[in-house]
Order: structure tokens, then sequence, then C-alpha cells
């Protein structure tokens, strides 16, 4: 072999080696990063759904002859705010996410003052719809916290990959960023107080 080819074989190989480095670093993030766009639905789905079952609850409620209008417009207004927000997953902020956490934690307090309020209302507290949204409210709680730490769980194999050096480097110069965690909201070591004592119908 001419000497001369061996800086040429070396040179080759190394930038074969860099080339198969940088394409597998930025596959790997784009998968990384669909897993955490598939989470995120998950998670917006478990939302609406909550969103909805308020809406449905929001209607029987005002079915009720003098029940308390300032805590139904407390949740009607808590809620718009709560749809009103829409989030990128590909570019979410830590500042976006602490919104997103602040308006659904005042719709979970808007809520628990609408099912507390209903206390005071008998035929409520024994309206089989009513009951039964309620139950679909507590599983679509328990979901949320499900699909909140799979999401987390996304995202922890995403940041890992990255920061870590040398990956940093590629990640600015392909604009992948790390992603904020989902962190509990202000109260939340509490699950939202749904379920009562009706007693039996009258």
């Amino acid at each position: 072999m001419k000497k001369w080819l061996v800086p040429l074989i070396i040179i080759a190989i190394v930038a074969f080696s860099v080339f198969k480095w940088v394409v597998g670093f930025n596959n790997t993030a784009i998968r990384l990063n669909e897993n955490i766009a598939e989470a995120w639905g998950n998670v917006e789905t478990a939302y609406q759904r909550r969103s909805d079952l308020i809406g449905n609850l929001v209607k029987t409620v005002q079915g009720a002859a003098d029940f308390e209008k300032s805590t139904l417009v407390d949740v009607i207004e808590a809620r718009a705010k709560a749809t009103s927000i829409n989030i990128d997953p590909s570019k979410i902020t830590p500042a976006q996410l602490a919104q997103f956490n602040k308006v659904q934690g005042g719709l979970s307090g808007a809520l628990k003052s609408l099912l507390v309020t209903v206390e005071r209302y008998p035929d409520l507290k024994t309206n089989q719809n009513f009951l039964k949204l309620q139950d679909e409210l507590a599983s679509t709680e328990n979901q949320i916290l499900t699909v909140r730490t799979r999401y987390n769980e996304a995202i922890k194999p995403y940041n890992n990959h990255v920061k870590v050096f040398p990956n940093s480097i590629l990640a600015g110069w392909f604009g992948f960023e790390a992603k904020p965690y989902f962190a509990s909201e202000e109260g939340a070591d509490k699950a939202p107080d749904i379920k009562f004592d009706f007693g039996s119908k009258k």
C-alpha cells in the first residue's frame, strides 16, 4: 500500500465515524421526540375528557333550583381558561408547562368548590346522572395522574440523550433542547375530593 493512502484512509474512517455519530444522534433524538409528542397527546386527551365531563356536570347542576350561581361561574371560567392553552410538545418551555399546570390547578380548585357546594342540595346528591359523572371524574383524575407520569417517563431518555456530552454539542446545532418535566400542582399531594357519602336515596 502506498504511504500517501494511509492518511486518506484514516481521514475517511474518521469522517465516516463522525457521520454515523451525527446521523445516529439525530435519528434517536427524533424518535424520542415522537415518544414525547405521543405522551403529550395522551395528556391532552385526558384533560379534554375531564373538561367534557365538567361541562356535563355543570349542565346537570344548572338544573337545580337556587344553586349558587357564583360557584358555577367560577367553574365555567376556570374551564374556559384551561381549554384555551395549546402547547406544541416539540417546543414546550418550563414557563408554558407552569402556565398549563396553573390553569389546570385552578380548574381543579373550582371543581372542588362546586362538589362541596352540592352537599347542600339533596336532590343533586341523589341525581343518578350527577353520581355517574362524579364517578367518571374520579376515574379521569386517576388517568390524568397516569398520563402525566408517563409523559415524564418519556421526557427522561430524551433529556439524557440531548444533555450528555458530546451529544449536547449536536443538540445545539440541530435545535434539540431539554424539555421540562411535569411538576406537581400546588396542593396536588391530595387528590381532588370528589367522593361523597350520599346515603340512600329518599
